[in-house]
């Protein structure tokens, strides 16, 4: 790729200069109290904003949180972001309260070389999202004056074409900021020439969400280890019972294909956990999954199967995993993900976890961030990036 890089825009001088950075501060927040439950996007995006800090730049942060419908909606506001912001980088950050409304103009006027601001949630304006290039381009056009330089270092955004990933950088000179160029660099490892076995840990709950990646890391594979709800659809391939399970009926024919086509590279679960119902206190046990009663469903893969997955991992020499392997916010079915997430850690192997639920469930479980090779910020911009797609910020930064 020809990209330029922070440090490229660092050794131009950025003292003085505002530079607008595109950050994914898309962090988890509790229903009741509204507090972060998981601050690793945060802390993902704090090499690079040091860096400007350092240098004097007058910095200006942007980013979303959750889906509001282009309107603002208080439940979705990045002001709890920005105290958090300010904890970690041990100084204030100044926020608006509005994304390119007099607020957002006077907190940018207002900033000294070396200090930081946060806008509200970019989409409060539906010119963020929106289809409609003009609307787009005058919302982007409303951002890009509030920087001299843009970096983006949001790659969990970086497959949308949303004004602030895509539109900014024609208006700017651009770059890549670190976490940016680091998630670019580990993802080639994984489409490039991966130290082999490579196996592939996929869980989740629709085959349809994967179904892309799948197709797309079949032939490049050794082993495809398919855990989580996305699992049932191909048992019931298989010809076997599945409950009330979650199952894709217009998958199942689809995933018949794949298991002939994939020469037995794909292991499927041996046992499931079964319950009642879906909720923390049911009552569960394990089943075989040529024996699961018609009347429960699975929420979670059996101990012979995460030893069976951990077997092919203690193998691999390159690893990506995406998707839990249970409903691990439950206590009662965290069991498999937990386990087949320890033994990727065992393995002689590099590791990468590819963002999302993967990467909520090795911080809710407790194991520790640096036992992986990498932990993507990017769910579904690490699988679109494995399928081979366009990600059109990235195509942004190459212009």
């Amino acid at each position: 790729m020809s990209i330029r890089t922070l440090d490229d825009l660092l050794a131009e001088g950025v003292s003085g200069r505002r530079v607008l950075v595109r950050a994914d501060l898309n962090v988890p927040l509790d229903k009741q109290s509204g507090a972060i439950t998981d601050d690793g996007r945060i802390r993902a995006v704090l090499p690079t904003l040091g860096a400007l800090v350092e240098a004097g730049a007058k910095v200006v942060v942007c980013s979303h949180l959750g889906r509001p419908k282009g309107a603002p909606d208080p439940q979705f506001s990045l002001g709890p972001v920005a105290g958090r912001l300010g904890e970690l980088l041990g100084a204030p950050v100044h926020f608006a309260t509005d994304t390119v409304g007099e607020s957002a103009r006077s907190t940018v006027a207002g900033l000294a070389d070396g200090q930081i601001a946060l806008l509200e949630n970019l989409r409060f304006n539906a010119g963020e999202t929106s289809k409609d290039e003009a609307e787009r381009g005058a919302f982007a056009d409303q951002l890009a004056a509030f920087g001299d330089a843009y970096v983006d270092d949001a790659f969990g955004a970086v497959h949308r074409k949303h004004a602030s990933v895509f539109d900014v950088p024609a208006r700017l000179p651009h770059v890549a900021g670190r976490l940016v160029l680091r998630e670019v660099e580990v993802l080639s490892k994984l489409t490039g020439d991966p130290e082999r076995p490579y196996v592939v840990v996929l869980g989740g709950s629709k085959v349809s969400d994967k179904l892309a990646v799948i197709e797309a890391l079949l032939p490049t594979v050794d082993r495809l280890l398919i855990g989580g709800g996305m699992c049932f659809t191909f048992l019931k391939a298989q010809g076997l019972e599945v409950g009330t399970s979650l199952l894709e009926k217009d998958m199942v024919e689809t995933c018949r294909n794949l298991l002939e086509r994939a020469n037995g590279k794909i292991l499927l679960p041996v046992d499931v956990v079964v319950a009642d119902a879906f909720a923390p206190d049911a009552a569960h046990d394990t089943v075989r999954v040529d024996g699961i009663p018609s009347h429960r469903l699975g929420l979670d893969v059996g101990p012979e199967t995460v030893a069976g997955f951990s077997a092919a991992l203690s193998q691999a020499k390159t690893i990506f995993w995406n998707g839990p392997m249970g409903v691990f916010e439950m206590p009662a079915f965290a069991a498999g993900t937990r386990g087949v997430a320890e033994a990727i850690t065992k393995a002689d192997a590099f590791s990468v976890v590819g963002g999302g639920d993967s990467a909520a469930a090795v911080r809710a479980l407790g194991l520790d961030d640096s036992s992986f090779g990498h932990i993507s910020t990017g769910g579904g911009a690490s699988l679109e990036y494995l399928e081979g797609k366009t990600l059109p910020g990235i195509a942004a930064l190459e212009n």
